[in-house]
């Protein structure tokens, strides 16, 4: 491991062994923890193009991914495996932001860093319910859609932080009560409980997407409210699909403008 922050990311990302790659953000995390990192942020790093990945699990079309009920115990591994796969994209997702932009606060880079950690342990507790219900990671088909939006912002950060925290993840903020609905119903109350860890950190995570957002915002001139409607029109013009957890994502930081948009949109 090197000893610098973003060179270190950088080269976690670039790991394809899931197992390797989530050892290295643990000791990334360490050594920034116990001061042993600089920080080189006018850097300017080779641009990943595609991030390390094992070469399992298959990637396919979202369209093409097979759904199964709750109600079998292959049904519920598929779904911990659509959350695991989740999860090992946002571990690149957050590895990307530190060693792709330059140029930032410090915090930044240590609030990204921080988010891959929390990404890693959300991953391990899937993988091991995962794994308790017979099944690994890698055992189904997956999409990339994920990556592909990181590459869609990989020229500009304000639209990387306007549209992977606040538009994906915080779509992981609106569906998540309705699935732990359906494993409580099939009686896998552990999963709901590893689900309430994982919302509870993806509230933060999208929080930190809202700061930098708005701090991109502040820096630029630009109204945040109109930066985002702009965005979404030009990325997402059939508009985004409710419906909406307004508990949540107040609490993460959405304005109260973004909220009347949001609980407008509902009501269609």
């Amino acid at each position: 491991m090197v000893n610098e922050l973003r060179q270190g990311a950088h080269q976690c990302l670039l790991l394809e062994e899931v197992d390797e790659k989530l050892a290295a953000v643990r000791e990334l995390v360490r050594m920034q923890q116990a001061g042993a990192l600089t920080l080189a942020v006018a850097a300017g790093l080779e641009p990943v193009m595609q991030p390390g990945r094992p070469v399992r699990p298959e990637l396919i079309r979202a369209g093409r991914v097979k759904r199964r009920g709750f109600g079998t115990r292959e049904g519920r591994a598929t779904m911990m495996h659509a959350i695991a796969h989740i999860e090992f994209n946002a571990i690149n997702l957050a590895l990307d932001a530190v060693s792709r932009f330059s140029d930032m606060p410090a915090s930044f880079y240590t609030d990204w860093l921080n988010v891959a950690h929390e990404e890693v342990y959300h991953f391990e507790l899937i993988r091991a319910h995962l794994r308790h219900l017979g099944a690994d990671y890698g055992d189904y088909p997956a999409h990339g859609g994920l990556w592909e939006m990181c590459e869609k912002t990989a020229h500009d950060v304000l639209s990387r932080m306007a549209l992977v925290p606040r538009v994906l993840e915080a779509r992981g903020l609106d569906v998540t009560p309705g699935i732990q609905e359906k494993l409580a119903q099939a009686g896998d109350h552990h999963a709901v409980s590893l689900l309430d860890i994982i919302m509870r950190d993806e509230v933060g995570h999208v929080a930190v997407g809202n700061h930098w957002f708005n701090y991109l915002c502040g820096q630029r001139g630009l109204d945040p409210f109109e930066t985002f409607t702009a965005l979404i029109g030009e990325y997402y013009p059939r508009g985004l699909a409710g419906p909406y957890n307004m508990l949540a994502r107040e609490q993460a930081g959405f304005s109260a403008q973004e909220m009347t948009m949001l609980g407008c949109a509902s009501d269609v």
